[in-house]
């Protein structure tokens, strides 16, 4: 049991410490709003894993196979993910705009219910983050024997994903002291756009998907000859 737990810790610290929307949003709203804000948002992500992992458990396999490899579940998260991150960048350009013209300070919004909904909301649209804890639960099945493992196996991953994610919180608030409102702004800016092109590969991933097989493919290659 010990070495399955110890199995369960590492998958989690690597899902945490996967680069993707929430990884940055998560950081921004740190530095700009603080830790309760962050941990907010961070509830709202882990909510939304929670019915990703009851949906994966109590699925058929047929159909948790049908879920994990249709490309037009990656076309329509990856088209909300696109259109998420080009408003917000809109938004944050023309809340800058206007603040720089009116001579106004920086007002923070903190609504904490609103940032528990956006966490939510960005990591349940994101179909992908379904496949990944599909692959968890077969990866949990696997090394567990106990007949309460699995369920033993994806509560330390959740745990774990947690108590990293409160780090990174706690380690990118020691920033907010150095940021001006320029920097702020340019942040959330930086953060849109990764949003956006994050979407939009999902987007080419879901048309062109033996395609983008054969890319990955060759970097595993590249990556073993090196």
């Amino acid at each position: 049991m010990f070495e399955e737990i110890l199995k369960a810790v590492a998958c989690g610290i690597i899902l945490a410490l996967t680069i993707g929307p929430v990884f940055f949003v998560l950081i921004e709203t740190s530095v700009t709003k603080g830790f309760r804000a962050a941990l907010s948002f961070d509830l709202g992500v882990i909510f939304a894993d929670i019915l990703f992992i009851l949906v994966a458990f109590f699925s058929t396999t047929k159909i948790l196979e049908k879920v994990k490899d249709d490309p037009n579940l990656l076309i329509f998260g990856g088209a909300l993910l696109f259109i998420y991150g080009l408003i917000s960048f809109v938004k944050t350009s023309k809340s800058f705009r206007k603040i720089i013209r009116e001579h106004r300070s920086v007002t923070i919004k903190k609504n904490y219910f609103e940032l528990f909904f956006k966490g939510f909301l960005l990591n349940f649209i994101n179909f992908g983050v379904l496949g990944v804890w599909i692959a968890t639960i077969v990866l949990a099945e696997s090394v567990t024997s106990s007949p309460n493992g699995v369920v033993i196996f994806l509560s330390t991953v959740l745990l774990t994903y947690l108590a990293t994610d409160l780090l990174k919180i706690f380690l990118a608030k020691k920033l907010k002291s150095k940021l001006t409102p320029r920097r702020v702004f340019n942040m959330k800016k930086i953060v849109s756009l990764i949003i956006l092109f994050i979407g939009l590969g999902l987007v080419v991933q879901g048309f062109f998907p033996s395609g983008m097989a054969k890319v990955q493919k060759k970097i595993e290659k590249t990556t073993q000859y090196n």
